[in-house]
């Protein structure tokens, strides 16, 4: 070849290995990456195996896809947000997996179900123990295979079920800060065994203000927040920000990330849109509701009529339920979350 041709074979090749190169990189960043998803009503995408459960109800799912999916909100939840900024779509629930294309479990699965905590809880979903059982076992199943693990991030959620259960059977508040301490060990011990079954990356939430959910505002018409209720979400947060920076320090590695859903929720609540204007007018009221104490959000009596009602736009509101955000609450804690989520990459 002349020098000419030898030129415009060479300016070929450079630009023909940099575009692969490229692309070789954004397939490593995004098409081999996966998202094991643990804990609650949060994160849980159909995983919820009460047929009496509310997110398999109408009106639950009526923004996406438009039907009920196992999801407690009007539509996308957290998983669904983390997973699209890791490029993938939201990994397979567990109790699907058998229903679907092997090629659906390649961005990961998860194992979350609505009600549950890292102990037992008023409801019969499994703890995260077991949770991380049946992750467990699909490694050594080898549907996922030590090298499938190397960029995969696990999130775990943990949004206050036990706290539930126990001022269920606990009239006596003197005892919450001991058990406190044992949710935040146990976790420990469950964070710890998901980095040992070989995810390099794991995000585990900080508790919300749990004072400033639907069912701590009800009783001040929505307007104001139970600072009890947020003094216990405090503590919580405050034991495990020091448990997180120990287990990081003893991997001598920054393996976990804490998404603060505190601080992301209270952001949420004061967000603007592009005008100015508060996003959520009345961050603290629900959009759907039971239309009196003895219903909730998608309860209907022995003829099948509604006992609930829903607002006209779920994306104005921030709380889909009683205790869950809509569609339009997840994208607007997920924008706040987003520099945290940078450190999973």
């Amino acid at each position: 070849m002349d020098k000419k041709s030898n030129f415009l074979f060479l300016l070929f090749s450079i630009i023909f290995t940099e575009t692969h190169a490229a692309k070789g990189s954004n397939r490593h960043q995004f098409g081999s990456t996966k998202l094991f998803v643990f804990g609650d009503s949060y994160v849980d995408t159909g995983n919820s195996r009460n047929p009496a459960s509310s997110s398999w109800k109408e009106p639950y799912g009526i923004t996406f896809p438009g039907k009920p999916t196992g999801r407690f909100s009007d539509g996308r939840v957290l998983t669904d947000y983390i997973a699209s900024f890791s490029g993938i779509s939201s990994p397979i629930a567990f109790e699907r997996r058998k229903l679907v294309k092997k090629s659906k479990l390649q961005f990961g699965m998860n194992f979350a179900c609505g009600g549950t905590g890292v102990f037992d809880t008023l409801d019969n979903g499994p703890n995260m123990t077991t949770q991380i059982n049946f992750f467990q076992q699909q490694v050594e199943q080898e549907v996922y295979s030590k090298c499938n693990l190397n960029s995969s991030v696990a999130l775990v959620s943990l949004a206050g079920n036990d706290y539930g259960a126990f001022l269920a059977k606990h009239v006596d508040l003197k005892d919450l800060r001991a058990f406190t301490s044992s949710i935040i060990d146990q976790l420990a011990i469950n964070l710890e065994r998901i980095r040992s079954l070989g995810v390099p990356k794991i995000a585990v939430t900080a508790v919300e203000p749990m004072g400033c959910l639907p069912q701590s505002t009800a009783s001040s018409s929505y307007q104001n927040c139970s600072e009890t209720w947020n003094l216990i979400s405090n503590f919580h947060n405050q034991i495990l920000q020091q448990t997180v920076q120990k287990l990081n320090g003893e991997s001598r590695k920054s393996v976990f990330t804490i998404l603060d859903l505190n601080s992301a929720f209270r952001s949420a609540f004061k967000s603007q849109d592009s005008a100015g204007n508060l996003k959520f007018k009345h961050p603290l009221k629900p959009c759907c509701v039971g239309v009196s104490k003895e219903y909730s959000c998608g309860s209907v009596d022995k003829t099948g009529a509604r006992k609930y009602t829903t607002c006209k736009n779920p994306e104005l509101s921030f709380f889909w339920d009683t205790l869950h955000p809509s569609q339009g609450g997840w994208r607007a804690v997920y924008s706040v979350l987003q520099s945290s989520l940078q450190q999973l990459y």
